[in-house]
Protein backbone atom coordinates (compact mmCIF):
# COMPACT_ATOMS: atom_id res chain seq x y z
CA UNK A 1 0.00 0.00 0.00
CA UNK A 2 2.76 2.42 0.93
CA UNK A 3 4.61 1.74 -2.30
CA UNK A 4 1.47 2.51 -4.29
CA UNK A 5 0.91 5.79 -2.43
CA UNK A 6 4.53 6.84 -2.89
CA UNK A 7 4.36 6.05 -6.59
CA UNK A 8 1.32 8.29 -6.93
CA UNK A 9 3.08 11.07 -5.05
CA UNK A 10 6.13 10.78 -7.28
CA UNK A 11 3.94 10.92 -10.35
CA UNK A 12 2.32 14.07 -8.98
CA UNK A 13 5.74 15.63 -8.49
CA UNK A 14 6.60 14.72 -12.07
CA UNK A 15 3.49 16.37 -13.49
CA UNK A 16 3.93 19.47 -11.34
CA UNK A 17 7.51 19.85 -12.50
CA UNK A 18 6.39 19.65 -16.11
CA UNK A 19 3.68 22.27 -15.61
CA UNK A 20 6.03 24.80 -14.03
CA UNK A 21 8.76 24.02 -16.54
CA UNK A 22 11.34 23.88 -13.74
CA UNK A 23 11.51 27.69 -13.88
CA UNK A 24 12.41 28.21 -10.23
CA UNK A 25 16.08 28.92 -9.67
CA UNK A 26 18.97 28.28 -11.99
CA UNK A 27 18.34 25.79 -14.77
CA UNK A 28 20.37 23.50 -16.92
CA UNK A 29 19.81 24.85 -20.46
CA UNK A 30 21.41 22.22 -22.63
CA UNK A 31 19.14 19.20 -22.92
CA UNK A 32 19.51 15.65 -24.11
CA UNK A 33 17.30 15.82 -27.17
CA UNK A 34 13.78 15.31 -28.43
CA UNK A 35 11.27 12.95 -26.90
CA UNK A 36 11.09 9.48 -28.38
CA UNK A 37 7.32 9.10 -28.32
CA UNK A 38 5.96 5.66 -27.57
CA UNK A 39 9.38 4.10 -27.00
CA UNK A 40 10.54 2.36 -23.85
CA UNK A 41 13.11 4.23 -21.77
CA UNK A 42 16.20 3.10 -19.88
CA UNK A 43 17.98 5.15 -17.24
CA UNK A 44 21.29 4.03 -15.76
CA UNK A 45 22.24 4.59 -12.11
CA UNK A 46 25.94 4.31 -11.27
CA UNK A 47 26.79 4.57 -7.54
CA UNK A 48 30.28 4.71 -6.07
CA UNK A 49 30.27 1.05 -5.05
CA UNK A 50 28.20 -1.83 -3.71
CA UNK A 51 26.66 -0.47 -0.52
CA UNK A 52 23.34 -0.68 1.32
CA UNK A 53 22.88 3.10 1.04
CA UNK A 54 22.94 2.87 -2.74
CA UNK A 55 20.44 0.03 -2.60
CA UNK A 56 18.04 2.58 -1.09
CA UNK A 57 18.82 5.01 -3.93
CA UNK A 58 17.96 2.23 -6.35
CA UNK A 59 14.63 1.63 -4.61
CA UNK A 60 13.71 5.28 -5.10
CA UNK A 61 14.80 5.15 -8.73
CA UNK A 62 12.63 2.08 -9.31
CA UNK A 63 9.61 3.78 -7.75
CA UNK A 64 10.03 6.80 -10.01
CA UNK A 65 10.41 4.51 -13.01
CA UNK A 66 7.16 2.77 -12.07
CA UNK A 67 5.39 6.14 -11.78
CA UNK A 68 6.72 7.27 -15.15
CA UNK A 69 5.70 3.99 -16.76
CA UNK A 70 2.15 4.48 -15.50
CA UNK A 71 1.99 8.06 -16.72
CA UNK A 72 3.68 7.61 -20.10
CA UNK A 73 2.29 4.24 -21.08
CA UNK A 74 5.72 2.83 -21.87
CA UNK A 75 8.17 0.67 -19.94
CA UNK A 76 10.69 2.76 -18.01
CA UNK A 77 13.61 0.62 -16.86
CA UNK A 78 16.38 1.27 -14.35
CA UNK A 79 19.75 -0.24 -15.23
CA UNK A 80 21.52 -0.25 -11.86
CA UNK A 81 25.28 -0.76 -12.26
CA UNK A 82 27.28 -0.75 -9.01
CA UNK A 83 31.10 -0.96 -9.20
CA UNK A 84 32.49 -3.59 -6.84
CA UNK A 85 34.47 -0.94 -4.93
CA UNK A 86 35.02 2.82 -4.81
CA UNK A 87 37.57 3.12 -7.60
CA UNK A 88 37.71 5.84 -10.26
CA UNK A 89 38.95 3.57 -13.04
CA UNK A 90 36.31 0.93 -12.36
CA UNK A 91 33.54 3.52 -12.15
CA UNK A 92 34.69 5.07 -15.45
CA UNK A 93 34.63 1.64 -17.08
CA UNK A 94 31.10 1.05 -15.80
CA UNK A 95 29.96 4.39 -17.23
CA UNK A 96 31.57 3.71 -20.59
CA UNK A 97 29.92 0.29 -20.79
CA UNK A 98 26.59 1.85 -19.84
CA UNK A 99 26.94 4.58 -22.46
CA UNK A 100 27.56 1.95 -25.13
CA UNK A 101 24.01 0.69 -24.59
CA UNK A 102 22.67 4.15 -25.60
CA UNK A 103 20.49 4.74 -22.53
CA UNK A 104 18.20 7.75 -22.12
CA UNK A 105 20.28 9.08 -19.25
CA UNK A 106 22.99 8.23 -16.72
CA UNK A 107 23.00 9.29 -13.07
CA UNK A 108 26.33 9.03 -11.25
CA UNK A 109 27.65 9.53 -7.74
CA UNK A 110 31.29 10.23 -8.64
CA UNK A 111 34.15 8.72 -6.67
CA UNK A 112 36.30 11.57 -7.98
CA UNK A 113 34.73 14.04 -10.40
CA UNK A 114 38.03 15.24 -11.85
CA UNK A 115 39.04 11.65 -12.52
CA UNK A 116 35.76 11.05 -14.37
CA UNK A 117 35.36 14.44 -16.05
CA UNK A 118 36.62 13.35 -19.47
CA UNK A 119 34.38 10.26 -19.50
CA UNK A 120 31.34 12.29 -18.43
CA UNK A 121 31.96 14.88 -21.14
CA UNK A 122 32.35 12.16 -23.75
CA UNK A 123 29.03 10.63 -22.70
CA UNK A 124 27.36 14.04 -22.94
CA UNK A 125 28.81 14.55 -26.42
CA UNK A 126 26.85 11.47 -27.47
CA UNK A 127 23.62 13.24 -26.49
CA UNK A 128 23.12 11.17 -23.33
CA UNK A 129 21.96 13.27 -20.35
CA UNK A 130 24.15 13.00 -17.25
CA UNK A 131 22.95 13.92 -13.76
CA UNK A 132 24.87 13.79 -10.48
CA UNK A 133 23.35 12.50 -7.25
CA UNK A 134 24.67 12.63 -3.71
CA UNK A 135 27.38 15.01 -4.94
CA UNK A 136 27.67 18.77 -5.44
CA UNK A 137 27.84 20.11 -8.98
CA UNK A 138 31.45 21.09 -9.72
CA UNK A 139 31.89 24.73 -10.66
CA UNK A 140 31.63 25.23 -14.39
CA UNK A 141 30.44 21.68 -15.08
CA UNK A 142 26.84 22.65 -15.86
CA UNK A 143 25.71 19.35 -14.37
CA UNK A 144 22.54 19.10 -12.34
CA UNK A 145 23.07 17.87 -8.79
CA UNK A 146 20.46 15.91 -6.85
CA UNK A 147 21.16 15.81 -3.13
CA UNK A 148 21.11 17.82 0.04
CA UNK A 149 23.26 20.59 1.49
CA UNK A 150 26.17 18.45 2.67
CA UNK A 151 27.80 21.27 4.62
CA UNK A 152 24.57 21.97 6.49
CA UNK A 153 24.09 18.29 7.23
CA UNK A 154 27.57 17.95 8.73
CA UNK A 155 27.22 21.18 10.70
CA UNK A 156 23.95 19.95 12.22
CA UNK A 157 25.69 16.73 13.29
CA UNK A 158 28.76 18.46 14.73
CA UNK A 159 26.72 21.02 16.66
CA UNK A 160 24.50 18.28 18.06
CA UNK A 161 27.50 16.26 19.20
CA UNK A 162 29.02 19.33 20.84
CA UNK A 163 25.76 19.91 22.70
CA UNK A 164 25.54 16.31 23.88
CA UNK A 165 29.09 16.25 25.29
CA UNK A 166 28.79 19.63 26.99
CA UNK A 167 31.01 21.35 24.41
CA UNK A 168 34.20 19.84 25.78
CA UNK A 169 36.35 16.76 25.37
CA UNK A 170 38.13 14.78 22.68
CA UNK A 171 36.23 14.14 19.45
CA UNK A 172 37.25 11.85 16.59
CA UNK A 173 36.13 12.66 13.03
CA UNK A 174 36.24 9.82 10.50
CA UNK A 175 36.59 10.51 6.79
CA UNK A 176 34.67 8.58 4.15
CA UNK A 177 36.19 8.20 0.69
CA UNK A 178 38.50 11.25 0.67
CA UNK A 179 38.11 12.18 -3.00
CA UNK A 180 34.30 11.85 -2.99
CA UNK A 181 32.99 15.45 -3.16
CA UNK A 182 30.15 14.95 -0.66
CA UNK A 183 32.34 13.11 1.84
CA UNK A 184 35.07 15.77 1.58
CA UNK A 185 32.55 18.56 2.03
CA UNK A 186 31.03 16.95 5.11
CA UNK A 187 34.44 16.25 6.63
CA UNK A 188 35.59 19.84 6.24
CA UNK A 189 32.25 21.11 7.56
CA UNK A 190 32.64 18.89 10.65
CA UNK A 191 36.07 20.40 11.30
CA UNK A 192 34.89 23.95 10.68
CA UNK A 193 31.88 23.56 12.99
CA UNK A 194 33.95 22.10 15.82
CA UNK A 195 36.32 25.09 15.70
CA UNK A 196 33.56 27.07 17.41
CA UNK A 197 34.10 25.07 20.59
CA UNK A 198 37.47 25.91 22.21
CA UNK A 199 37.22 23.10 24.74
CA UNK A 200 36.77 20.38 22.12
CA UNK A 201 39.93 18.65 20.92
CA UNK A 202 39.56 17.16 17.42
CA UNK A 203 41.55 14.05 16.50
CA UNK A 204 41.83 11.90 13.38
CA UNK A 205 39.02 9.34 13.40
CA UNK A 206 40.37 7.24 10.52
CA UNK A 207 39.24 6.73 6.91
CA UNK A 208 36.57 4.18 6.07
CA UNK A 209 36.67 4.44 2.24
CA UNK A 210 32.90 3.96 2.13
CA UNK A 211 33.22 0.51 3.67
CA UNK A 212 31.49 -0.60 6.88
CA UNK A 213 34.19 -3.14 7.80
CA UNK A 214 36.92 -0.54 7.40
CA UNK A 215 34.91 1.89 9.50
CA UNK A 216 34.73 -0.69 12.28
CA UNK A 217 38.43 -1.54 12.22
CA UNK A 218 39.49 2.11 12.00
CA UNK A 219 37.20 3.12 14.86
CA UNK A 220 38.42 0.21 16.99
CA UNK A 221 41.99 1.43 16.62
CA UNK A 222 41.04 5.01 17.47
CA UNK A 223 39.09 3.91 20.54
CA UNK A 224 41.95 1.76 21.78
CA UNK A 225 44.46 4.59 21.37
CA UNK A 226 42.20 7.19 23.00
CA UNK A 227 40.57 5.84 26.18
CA UNK A 228 39.42 9.38 27.04
CA UNK A 229 37.49 9.84 23.77
CA UNK A 230 34.12 11.53 24.34
CA UNK A 231 32.64 11.80 20.86
CA UNK A 232 32.68 10.47 17.30
CA UNK A 233 31.51 11.84 13.94
CA UNK A 234 31.62 10.27 10.49
CA UNK A 235 30.96 11.44 6.93
CA UNK A 236 29.00 8.68 5.19
CA UNK A 237 26.59 5.80 5.71
CA UNK A 238 29.13 3.51 7.41
CA UNK A 239 28.12 4.48 10.92
CA UNK A 240 27.08 0.94 11.81
CA UNK A 241 30.77 0.03 11.67
CA UNK A 242 31.72 2.77 14.12
CA UNK A 243 28.82 1.83 16.39
CA UNK A 244 29.89 -1.82 16.38
CA UNK A 245 33.42 -0.80 17.39
CA UNK A 246 32.05 1.35 20.22
CA UNK A 247 30.02 -1.55 21.56
CA UNK A 248 32.90 -4.02 21.24
CA UNK A 249 35.13 -1.63 23.19
CA UNK A 250 32.52 -1.45 25.95
CA UNK A 251 32.13 2.27 25.31
CA UNK A 252 28.39 2.45 24.58
CA UNK A 253 27.06 5.27 26.74
CA UNK A 254 30.57 6.69 27.22
CA UNK A 255 31.44 7.70 23.66
CA UNK A 256 28.72 9.83 22.08
CA UNK A 257 28.32 9.11 18.38
CA UNK A 258 26.33 11.22 15.91
CA UNK A 259 26.13 9.42 12.58
CA UNK A 260 24.94 9.91 9.01
CA UNK A 261 21.95 8.48 7.13
CA UNK A 262 18.97 6.23 7.72
CA UNK A 263 19.96 2.67 6.85
CA UNK A 264 18.13 0.20 9.07
CA UNK A 265 21.40 -0.93 10.68
CA UNK A 266 22.12 2.65 11.71
CA UNK A 267 18.57 3.18 12.94
CA UNK A 268 18.82 0.06 15.09
CA UNK A 269 21.87 1.56 16.81
CA UNK A 270 19.93 4.80 17.39
CA UNK A 271 17.16 2.72 18.96
CA UNK A 272 19.64 1.00 21.28
CA UNK A 273 21.32 4.30 22.16
CA UNK A 274 24.81 3.49 20.84
CA UNK A 275 24.19 6.15 18.17
CA UNK A 276 22.72 9.28 19.75
CA UNK A 277 21.41 10.82 16.53
CA UNK A 278 21.79 10.66 12.77
CA UNK A 279 21.00 12.96 9.85
CA UNK A 280 19.74 11.39 6.65
CA UNK A 281 20.23 12.42 3.04
CA UNK A 282 17.00 10.55 2.22
CA UNK A 283 18.55 8.26 -0.44
CA UNK A 284 15.22 7.04 -1.78
CA UNK A 285 14.28 10.60 -2.77
CA UNK A 286 17.68 11.12 -4.38
CA UNK A 287 17.10 8.10 -6.59
CA UNK A 288 13.61 9.15 -7.60
CA UNK A 289 14.54 12.75 -8.37
CA UNK A 290 17.64 11.72 -10.32
CA UNK A 291 15.45 9.62 -12.64
CA UNK A 292 12.92 12.42 -12.99
CA UNK A 293 15.67 14.89 -13.92
CA UNK A 294 17.18 12.50 -16.48
CA UNK A 295 13.79 11.99 -18.10
CA UNK A 296 13.00 15.69 -18.28
CA UNK A 297 16.42 16.48 -19.74
CA UNK A 298 16.07 13.67 -22.28
CA UNK A 299 12.90 15.25 -23.70
CA UNK A 300 14.27 18.78 -23.84
CA UNK A 301 12.86 20.20 -20.59
CA UNK A 302 15.10 22.65 -18.74
CA UNK A 303 16.00 21.22 -15.35
CA UNK A 304 17.21 22.88 -12.12
CA UNK A 305 20.92 23.20 -11.50
CA UNK A 306 20.29 21.75 -8.05
CA UNK A 307 17.53 19.58 -6.61
CA UNK A 308 17.66 19.71 -2.80
CA UNK A 309 16.17 16.53 -1.33
CA UNK A 310 16.46 17.82 2.23
CA UNK A 311 17.86 16.54 5.53
CA UNK A 312 16.06 14.31 8.02
CA UNK A 313 17.20 14.55 11.64
CA UNK A 314 16.65 11.34 13.58
CA UNK A 315 17.06 10.70 17.30
CA UNK A 316 15.22 9.00 20.16
CA UNK A 317 12.18 11.25 19.66
CA UNK A 318 11.30 9.92 16.20
CA UNK A 319 13.31 6.71 15.83
CA UNK A 320 10.32 4.35 15.99
CA UNK A 321 8.64 6.20 13.14
CA UNK A 322 11.77 6.02 11.00
CA UNK A 323 12.36 2.32 11.68
CA UNK A 324 8.77 1.63 10.63
CA UNK A 325 9.18 3.73 7.47
CA UNK A 326 12.44 2.12 6.37
CA UNK A 327 11.28 -1.41 7.21
CA UNK A 328 8.11 -1.26 5.10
Amino acid sequence: MKKKVLSVLLAAVMVTALLVGCNSGETKKESGGEAKKGEDLTFVVVPKCVHAWFDEVNKGAQLQADALSDQLGVEVKIDYRAPSKSDVAEQNSVMEQAAATKPDGIAIDPVDYEGSKAVIEEIQSQGIPVVLFDAPSPEGSGLTSVGNDFKEQATIAADKLAELIGEEGKVAVMQGFPSAPNHAERYQAHLDALKKYPNIEVIDGGIDNDNVEEAQSQAAAVLAANPDLKGYLNCDACGSGVAAAIEEAGKAGEVTFVAMDNLIEILDYVKSGTISATSSTIPQMQGSMAVLMMWQQSIGIDIPQKVDTGIAYIDETNIDEWIKTVSE
